[in-house]
């Protein structure tokens, strides 16, 4: 067992070594009969005979074939002499390279204007959508409008239909469902329209001019109507005003304001003080209602936002301004400004009780408690206003805080 694995390996080598030498033999050499100048190939010629003439044929051809019997009855076809034994060009041959087609096959050979299938399968040719409407324009029946010189200064229609209408009853509106009018008869239509048009005129000239009355607009059935000045004050007013008072709202009723339609308070107050003492200086003219949210932002949310920043409460209020009969931001074609009718106030400074002014314009980087209290009153004064705008909102609110109660139909707050 031990000299088998040995035996092996000279085995393996003694068979390989006599693989080599039968290939080295004369087995493989080419004959004598191929030349050193001829190609050698492995596919042999076929001769055509030997091909069924249904797979030779590619297309028909026109030329009957003829045939002739044998003595037991049975019908050969005639082959001709060129067909037999005539071998097809090899592949990598010249005849085959050239394009060269042999003369037996002519049958197979393409003409030059292409197969037409529609006449080999007895197909009518189908004409398309886009060829029948050409020929449609090119004599003059197509159906639909057709333009031509698009992009041009000649714009024009194509194809347009006939006319089969004459001018008379073209001008008459002659129906073409309607035998066509007679001469008489279009020249007593055309004399009984003549003496309607003057019929007509004469009616123009004898009316005199009719007078017109502006109306006035209506207004919205919907909207609540407008309420009429008295000169006694609703119970809103007065309900509004003791509010005020529990508030602890220094305070006094004036006259009317009325500059036009546009600008007004009916029953406006001047403010000159809050509760804790805090003077408004210089007092300002406001409507109740916008009195009353500024008195409540001051009393539950500056105050304490002050003494917790500064220990300090607040003693005075500079506002800028109240009424003012003027458009937004003071720009001609803009909409009337809610100061025109007292429903806003503006805020430039605030004055703490430690004698500390706070300027409400932009601050600087190191202005921490300052920074911190305005952005308290940007934030805190949105619960009570509709609308609040300061510093970094436009360059018009630069200087000062704009608070007003002004009403948008989705019921949105503009707190910026």
């Amino acid at each position: 067992m031990v000299y088998v694995p040995s035996l092996h390996r000279p085995l393996t080598a003694f068979v390989l070594s006599i693989s080599l030498v039968a290939c080295t033999t004369d087995v493989l050499t080419p004959s004598a009969r191929i030349e050193g100048g001829e190609r050698v190939g492995s596919i042999r010629p076929v001769p055509v005979d030997a091909v069924p003439e249904q797979e030779v044929a590619a297309y028909p051809s026109g030329e009957p074939v003829s045939t002739f019997s044998t003595g037991g009855g049975t019908a050969m076809p005639a082959v001709t002499h060129q067909q037999t034994r005539r071998a097809l060009p090899m592949i990598d041959s010249e005849e085959a390279l050239s394009g060269a087609q042999p003369a037996n096959i002519g049958s197979t050979a393409i003409p030059s204007e292409g197969v037409n299938m529609d006449a080999m399968l007895g197909v009518q040719p189908v004409v398309g959508l886009a060829e029948e409407q050409n020929n449609e324009i090119a004599e003059g029946n197509a159906s639909q409008p057709v333009v031509g010189g698009i992009g041009e200064d000649n714009v024009r229609q194509l194809g347009s239909p006939p006319q089969t209408l004459n001018e008379a009853q073209a001008s008459l509106g002659g129906d073409p469902d309607l035998p066509p009018l007679t001469a008489e008869q279009i020249s007593t239509e055309e004399a009984e329209r003549r003496r309607a048009f003057e019929r007509q005129k004469a009616m123009q000239r004898a009316q005199k001019p009719q007078e017109v009355a502006m109306l006035p607009r209506a207004r919205n059935p919907l909207s609540e109507p407008e309420q009429q000045f008295t000169g006694q004050m609703p119970r809103s007013e007065i309900a509004c005003r003791q509010r005020l008072r529990k508030l602890g709202v220094e305070f006094r009723d004036i006259p009317r304001i009325s500059n036009g339609p546009s600008c007004g308070i009916d029953y406006p107050i001047e403010l000159a003080g809050l509760s804790g003492g805090i003077d408004v200086k210089p007092a300002v003219k406001l409507n109740c209602e916008v009195t009353e949210a500024f008195a409540k932002w001051v009393k539950y949310e500056l105050a304490p936002s002050s003494r917790y920043r500064y220990w300090s409460g607040v003693k005075t209020i500079k506002p800028l301004g109240g009424y003012s009969c003027r458009t937004m931001n003071s720009r001609r074609g803009n909409p009337m400004s809610e100061h025109a009718h007292g429903n806003a106030i503006d805020v430039g400074k605030f004055v703490l009780k430690n004698g500390k002014e706070i300027d409400v314009r932009k601050k600087g980087f190191f202005a921490f408690r300052e920074k911190g209290l305005l952005k308290a009153v940007r934030t805190d004064s949105c619960k009570y206003f509709n609308t609040v705008l300061g510093p970094g909102s436009d360059p018009y609110h630069k200087d000062h805080f704009h608070f007003d109660l002004r009403t948008r139909k989705t019921g949105y707050r503009h707190c910026d």
